[in-house]
């Protein structure tokens, strides 16, 4: 009996597999951004965005296993806010910032410098301990280089337009406007989760139309994106 406990406990997997496994999980939004980081070099805009959009995915979902399974007691050692952050800045602001450098949306002169901007900017918001606001709302513009890139790249703006944009959106990082996190801001929750699975539909049929899939399409992510800025400043005034 005691023989078969013994062979009982060495086969049990140790407790700290399953929740080494999430943060395992989180790391691999790094390599899709490496793959990313690839495909944006080769200028296939397209797979880049891909890529982006299922390190998108992970993101989105490692939480909820991380929750789940305590991982923040079980495994102390390792931070998962730490690591979501250095995947996060990969994803969202560095390959980003790399192709619309390297993309074209630019004025010549101004590609580089706004390619600076957005990581210098990104890299002191994500540094900052009041990004959110009490009711879980980020304060100021939260870093979503990879969904500005996108828009970006699926309407291409005048390049002035799009230095415009851009210094605009840097700016927005250090002002206090109320930007909605769809899924933990309460208000109008329904209606922004159904909004984020069309935008998915829709960004993904764009990019299987290699980023052009036609006015209606395009006016309809649009229109997604407007709700989604003004969203935050309507909740906080009602």
């Amino acid at each position: 009996m005691a023989d078969r406990e013994g062979g009982e406990d060495r086969a049990a997997a140790p407790a700290w597999v399953l929740p080494f496994a999430v943060h395992v999980f989180t790391a691999t939004g790094a390599a899709l951004g490496l793959l990313a980081l690839i495909a944006a070099v080769d200028r296939n805009w397209t797979l880049m965005f891909c890529w982006l959009g299922v390190a998108l995915f992970v993101d989105g979902i490692d939480g909820t296993f991380a929750r789940a399974l305590r991982v923040s007691e079980r495994l102390p050692r390792w931070s998962g806010d730490t690591l979501d952050f250095v995947v996060d800045f990969t994803t969202y602001v560095f390959v980003p910032a790399y192709a619309l450098v390297a993309g074209g949306l630019l004025p010549d002169a101004l590609a580089l410098p706004a390619g600076v901007l957005i990581v210098v900017t990104s890299a002191i918001y994500f540094a900052d301990g009041d990004m959110k606001m009490d009711d879980n709302c980020f304060r100021g513009f939260p870093a979503l280089w990879n969904a500005a890139a996108f828009y970006l790249f699926l309407v291409r703006p005048n390049p002035w337009v799009t230095a415009a944009i851009v210094v605009v959106l840097a700016v927005l990082t250090f002002l206090p406007v109320p930007f909605v996190h769809p899924l933990r801001v309460r208000r109008f929750r329904v209606l922004s989760i159904v909004l984020l699975v069309a935008w998915a539909v829709l960004g993904a049929f764009a990019l299987v139309r290699d980023l052009a899939p036609g006015p209606w399409v395009t006016a309809a992510l649009c229109a997604i994106a407007l709700y989604f800025c003004a969203i935050g400043i309507v909740r906080r005034s009602a």
